[in-house]
């Protein structure tokens, strides 16, 4: 059980309002704040290269803490700017060529879909959509079907953008590793920090994740995994002398761990803090984090259901912490607005994020929920309430 009083003292910002935008961008923790100004204050006392001398044993001990956290080694993670940036730095190195073929999930995110277009019109490679089963995401019979040897990358969200879902994972893996030599690229950005994840029990082979979600720590923080099938196969594309060292005239050697794909110019204080969130995650448990999520957006979701005008658009027989609906005559962006006005915090998701999935369910654009541990039932509660005025205003 996590201890609330601790939870709530840590996190000031969750008693002045109502954070429901976890999906979007945190609330960081006090201990991750404390982290980042105390070392930024450091930089200006004594300077960046030497500050970060001093913290070269913490850093260097986060490789452990986030091993722990995603279920995998120290060697298989990389740090990085984004979750973006460490998507693309793996989707960078995967070898692809003329006739090969990709395959991706309904509810693909946009930023992904756009550089795996990109990757493919400039190879000649093809990017395919896997028909959806009843819960939402990749249909195991469509999945088989169309695995072969051509098929180099499977692409999949862990959970989506929108819609609420929860892929099951170890399902697709197991397919594909099954009937291909295909790659399976996890973006787990939506799902650390709010799930359990495990690495090894997921079977990816490579993971992708971001500091600002679900796991409380700074923006322009991410993070990368990349296991030993796929660091057989991936074939970095550029790297400085983080990632590699100079040998002579006309020669370097690459690393061989999953630091090749980082840069040694970084964010110090950031990664400070993005290491001390996934402490403070350990300490309070996933486990405990996961259920306190899930509950938590089932009480949302079944408050909203209750409202006249206002439609669930959450898909799966799993949910997650995303709870998506509709408000009858009224635009997304100004529920989102009107909310605001109250002290609630939402967000609104575009079609554009994920084309296959909104064009699929007719949906233009949802306003998005997403409440933390740290929120409570009452003030979800009083979110239901400001919604249903709304939906009367609308005339229902």
């Amino acid at each position: 059980m996590i201890d609330m009083t601790r939870v709530l003292a840590d996190t000031p910002g969750a008693a002045g309002r109502i954070f429901l935008n976890s999906a979007g961008s945190s609330l960081m923790p006090a201990p991750v704040l404390a982290e980042v100004l105390g070392h930024l204050r450091r930089e200006t006392e004594i300077g960046g290269y030497e500050a970060a001398d001093e913290r070269e044993a913490d850093r260097e001990a986060g490789y452990g803490v986030f091993a722990e956290l995603l279920g995998c080694r120290p060697d298989q993670v990389a740090f990085t700017d984004s979750a973006t940036r460490s998507w693309l730095a793996a989707l960078d190195a995967v070898p692809l060529a003329a006739g090969d073929r990709i395959l991706v999930g309904e509810v693909e995110y946009g930023g992904n879909a756009i550089a795996l277009l990109m990757r493919a019109q400039a190879v000649g490679a093809t990017v395919e959509v896997v028909p959806s089963d009843a819960d939402g995401t990749f249909s195991d019979e469509a999945l088989k079907a169309m695995l072969d040897e051509r098929v180099k990358l499977v692409s999949v969200v862990h959970v989506p953008t929108n819609g609420g879902i929860i892929a099951d994972v170890r399902r697709i893996s197991d397919t594909v590793h099954a009937n291909s030599d295909a790659l399976v690229l996890l973006d787990a950005c939506q799902a650390v920090g709010q799930l359990a994840v495990d690495a090894e029990a997921l079977d990816a082979d490579i993971l992708t994740g971001t500091g600002r979600k679900w796991l409380r720590a700074p923006r322009g923080t991410g993070f990368l995994v990349v296991r030993d099938r796929a660091k057989a196969i991936l074939r970095p594309k550029l790297a400085d002398l983080q990632g590699g060292t100079w040998t002579g005239p006309d020669s370097y050697v690459l690393r061989d761990d999953a630091r090749v794909y980082e840069l040694w110019e970084c964010d110090n204080a950031g990664r400070l803090g993005l290491i001390a969130a996934a402490r403070y995650l350990l300490e309070l448990g996933p486990a405990a984090v996961e259920h306190e999520v899930t509950r938590r957006g089932a009480h949302l979701r079944a408050a909203l259901a209750e409202i006249p005008g206002v439609t669930v658009h959450d898909l799966g027989a799993r949910k997650s912490g995303l709870v998506t609906f509709s408000v009858a005559g009224k635009a997304a962006a100004d529920v989102q607005a009107a909310l605001a006005r109250r002290d609630i915090a939402v967000s609104v998701s575009h079609r554009s994020s994920t084309v296959y999935d909104m064009t699929r369910r007719g949906l233009s654009e949802i306003v998005r929920a997403s409440p933390h541990y740290f929120v409570t039932e009452a003030q979800l509660d009083v979110a239901a309430g400001a919604v249903a005025e709304l939906a009367r205003e609308g005339g229902v």
